[in-house]
This record gives structure tokens, C-alpha cells and sequence, in this order.
């Protein structure tokens, strides 16, 4: 992009800045959602690094968890390495924190214009920067190429929808692109994308995807889920993960046609965004629902259990007999199966998984996963595998070969840190 295009970004960005300030404000002092402000226009409370460091930036819970075993590797590898982790939103704020603690610097990130990027810079003296999955904003890679900072793009990816929208502006794309040392995409299509766009095919490599290695608990602290959630002796659980507003209601019935055969039948259910979590309560109780918040147990018990905690429910699937995972009965895109497969679970999701379409694939081809295609469909699955256990220990395990081989992502991206960061 030319400075005249910059400057023509900048201008209109802060243009939908200022229409979006009263909602920002409305949902600040209606629902407390911190505004971050200070942070966000690059004012950190906390000065400059001490040396130049590692910046990574993963935007919510999903990006952040892929990142944890990235930022275990570089301190393992690189033990005087700083390393500044910024966010976008709280939750991915709270995982930070959470899983990594004082291992890394955690900062929101500055919104994409030229004063808070370069207020950033200054505060995160970025030796190398990685952004997680396929974050690009304009005057970030520009002020990051002007100072001569290499930027990876680690665990990339390209949905249907985000390539259809960069498509209409390709060769805008192409100098974007040109900010960034080098690209590792997940699959082999998400590199034919951004190669199509414009990126140098000689930078763009792939890597497969981190989350198959972060999906694992090695290392993890064991955890005996059932005495914590109060789920009785060998009752039956399923648990509905990442799901969308839409996709609680069909879950709900699909709960209440499989407890007349299964009495003891628990359910979690786990929205994708957890501030979601008093709009499932109210749901769930006005079915009739016996519902309890997550962060209520152990105390109080019930048939059906709302996560409304962060970062425990790909730990939460090792206790699982079946598990959906949402964002694929309505149009979000799907979210990560990789994570109950690795935990030889049975895997139920809906036909809109357009953004783990290879991972779905892999399920399916394998056996060890299956397409709900209605609300019907996810009913009708259900009830035969919580009638068959031989059924669920087969497509639990053929889950697990299907994927465990597919793990490696992680020492490819490090392979390219070295290559193209490192100096």
C-alpha cells in the first residue's frame, strides 16, 4: 500500500472509530465491558521492555491458546528472550494471564492507527513480531517494515468469507503482504489462497495447525472433573462446545428427547462467548432446564451445566461420552474438533464447518467424526450413541488416529522463526 493509501485507511478507520464510540460506551456502562482505552491508543501503564523482545499477537481465546505452546517453545529455546503477548479481547486477556502468567508481557493491542502503532513499538521493542492465524493491519506491517522488523504470519489461515473480501482488493493485498517475512498457513489450500492473493509463493509455507499440538494436556495439572461438576457415579455426559446463539435452543431439545433413555444424562453446554452465558441460563430454565453456572461448582449440581468460565473446555471434553461442537448448525464457520478427537471422543458437527474444513474431513473420512446436518440429525445421532458403547469407543478412537499423527505444527513454525526472525 502507498502512503497516500495508508493515510486514506487511517482517515476512514477513524471515521468508524467515532461512529462506534457511543456503542462502545453503551456497552461499557450497561454491561461493564471495559473499553481498554488507554491501552488501546498504545499508553501503557508499564514502560518499555527491557531488551528487545518477542512480540506475538492473538486476538480472543482461540488464537491465544494456540499461542501458549509457541511462547513455552521460544522461552525453552530462547530463555533471555523477552516476550510481549498482546490481545484484543478480554478473554483472550484472561487466558494469557491464566496459562502463561509472568512468562510473558500481556498488552491489549493498539488500535491500527499510525500514533497508537507507533507508541506500541516503542513500549514492545519488537525484535520479531508473529501475528496468530491472519490478522492484517495496514499500519502495523508498515511501521513494523519501516523500522525493519521482521513479522511471520504463524498458524495462518483463509475462511471461504475472508477470501472472498480480500479478493475484491488483490492488489492492495499484494503490498500488504509485502510487510511480511513469511507466511505459515495451515493447510495446503489456505497457502494456495494467500498466494493467490499476492504473497511471494517462495515465503509462503505450510505448516499444518498449532491447536493440534496446544490440543494436548501435556504437562497439564490432572483434574478429576466429575466429583467437581457434581455429575453422579457413571452418569452420562455430552457437551455441546463454542456454540452460537441459535444453536443452544436445538441442543436444549435434543437434551430433552434423550433423558426419557437416559435419566442420569448430563449436559454442558458451553457458549463460544462466555459474556452469553445469563442469555443460556434464562434459555435453559424457561425449557425447564435443572442449570447451574459452571463457576457455582462444586455446591450446587443440576442435569445441565452453562460453562461460563474461559479455558477449561477443551480439558472438559476428557469427561465427555459425546460431544457437538458448535458454530456449524448456523453459519460461524465451526470451531476447533481437533480438541475431542485428541481426547478419543465422538465428534457431532454441523454442515457450517467452512473454517476447520480440513480437520472435518479428516473426522469424517475416518469415521471418527459425523455430519449433523439439522436439528433432527443431531438428535437422532445422539440418542444412538449414547445407546452403544462400542459405537463410541470405535469413533473416540478412530478420532484420535486420525489426528495425533498430524501433530508437528509447532516445531515447523519454530523451523521458521529460526530461518526468517531470528537474527
Amino acid at each position: 500500500m502507498t502512503a497516500a493509501l495508508h493515510a486514506l485507511y487511517s482517515t476512514a478507520l477513524t471515521g468508524l472509530l467515532v461512529l462506534y464510540g457511543p456503542v462502545a460506551m453503551w456497552r461499557r456502562l450497561a454491561r461493564g465491558v471495559p473499553l481498554h482505552l488507554r491501552e488501546r491508543l498504545g499508553f501503557y501503564r508499564t514502560g518499555p521492555v527491557g531488551q528487545p523482545a518477542a512480540w506475538i499477537h492473538s486476538v480472543s481465546v482461540g488464537e491465544t491458546l494456540a499461542a501458549v505452546p509457541l511462547v513455552d517453545a521460544l522461552r525453552q529455546r530462547y530463555p533471555g528472550l523477552p516476550i510481549v503477548l498482546t490481545t484484543v479481547t478480554a478473554t483472550g486477556a484472561r487466558i494469557a494471564v491464566t496459562r502463561l502468567g509472568g512468562a510473558v508481557t500481556h498488552r491489549f493491542f493498539p488500535l491500527d492507527l499510525p500514533g497508537p502503532v507507533a507508541r506500541a513499538i516503542r513500549a514492545n521493542r519488537p525484535r520479531f513480531a508473529i501475528v496468530m492465524e491472519t490478522e492484517l493491519w495496514p499500519n502495523l506491517l508498515r511501521a513494523l517494515a519501516l523500522r525493519r522488523i521482521p513479522v511471520m504470519i504463524a498458524n495462518g489461515r483463509l475462511s471461504d468469507r475472508s477470501f472472498r473480501r480480500y479478493s475484491r482488493v488483490r492488489g492492495l493485498m499484494r503490498g500488504l503482504f509485502s510487510a511480511v517475512s513469511v507466511f505459515g498457513m495451515r493447510s495446503a489450500e489456505d497457502s494456495r489462497r494467500i498466494i493467490a492473493l499476492g504473497a511471494d509463493p517462495g515465503r509462503v509455507f505450510v505448516t499444518g495447525d498449532i491447536k493440534h499440538d496446544s490440543s494436548r494436556d501435556d504437562g497439564a495439572p490432572a483434574v478429576d472433573w466429575r466429583p467437581l461438576l457434581e455429575i453422579p457415579g457413571d452418569a452420562p455426559v455430552w457437551i455441546a462446545g463454542s456454540t452460537h446463539q441459535g444453536e443452544e435452543d436445538i441442543v436444549l431439545a435434543a437434551h430433552e428427547r434423550a433423558r426419557p433413555s437416559h435419566p442420569e444424562l448430563v449436559l454442558i453446554l458451553a457458549p463460544r462467548h462466555p459474556e452469553r452465558a445469563d442469555d443460556v441460563l434464562r434459555l435453559a430454565r424457561a425449557r425447564g432446564h435443572p442449570v447451574v453456572r459452571r463457576s457455582r461448582l462444586p455446591g450446587r449440581g443440576g442435569a445441565t451445566i452453562v460453562l461460563d468460565t474461559v479455558g477449561e473446555l477443551a480439558r472438559l471434553y476428557q469427561v465427555a461420552d459425546v460431544v457437538f461442537v458448535g458454530g456449524s448448525l448456523v453459519a460461524a464457520g465451526g470451531h476447533n474438533v481437533i480438541e475431542p478427537a485428541l481426547r478419543r471422543k465422538p465428534v457431532l458437527f454441523g454442515p457450517h464447518a467452512t473454517n476447520f474444513r480440513e480437520s472435518t474431513e479428516l473426522l469424517l473420512n475416518s469415521g471418527g467424526g459425523s455430519l449433523v446436518a439439522s436439528a433432527g440429525e443431531l438428535e437422532a445421532m445422539l440418542l444412538r450413541l449414547l445407546s452403544d458403547r462400542t459405537l463410541r469407543s470405535a469413533m473416540g478412537e478412530a478420532a484420535y488416529t486420525a489426528v495425533a499423527p498430524r501433530q508437528g505444527a509447532l516445531l515447523e513454525t519454530l523451523r521458521l522463526v529460526e530461518q526468517y526472525l531470528i537474527r
